[in-house]
């Protein structure tokens, strides 16, 4: 394609590649708003779910722990099931950037977006 022009062929293919890395990265991008993660607290007394971005969609809180004497037990339970998801969130994020990474060939360590 690009004979004799030297390396600026392997600049073409490098360019190529950029763009494909962008465009899945944002697709990428799109599905974790998507993908969702669960964490929990008290052996599942307290759930919240969030997007893989980490942001809290959703909290199921079993009616059994409404004890106006616990009232500090219960926020200590939702904080602590906001929190793992949270880090559930985190986790799969970095789980589905390593894919991706890998995927096109990249160290596994890389870290992306730059």
């Amino acid at each position: 394609m690009f004979k004799g022009l030297g390396g600026l062929g392997d600049m073409g293919k490098m360019m190529k590649a950029a763009q494909e890395m962008q465009t899945k990265m944002a697709d990428l991008q799109e599905e974790l708003n998507t993908m969702t993660v669960t964490g929990e607290s008290g052996a599942g007394l307290v759930k919240a779910t969030s997007t893989a971005k980490g942001e809290l969609t959703g909290l199921d809180i079993d009616p059994s722990i409404f004890n106006p004497d616990e009232k500090e037990v219960v926020e200590d339970l939702i904080l602590a099931a906001i929190k793992d998801a949270q880090s559930r969130a985190s986790e799969r994020s970095q789980d589905e950037m390593r894919k991706l990474t890998e995927g096109m060939g990249l160290p596994a360590d890389m870290k992306l977006p730059f």
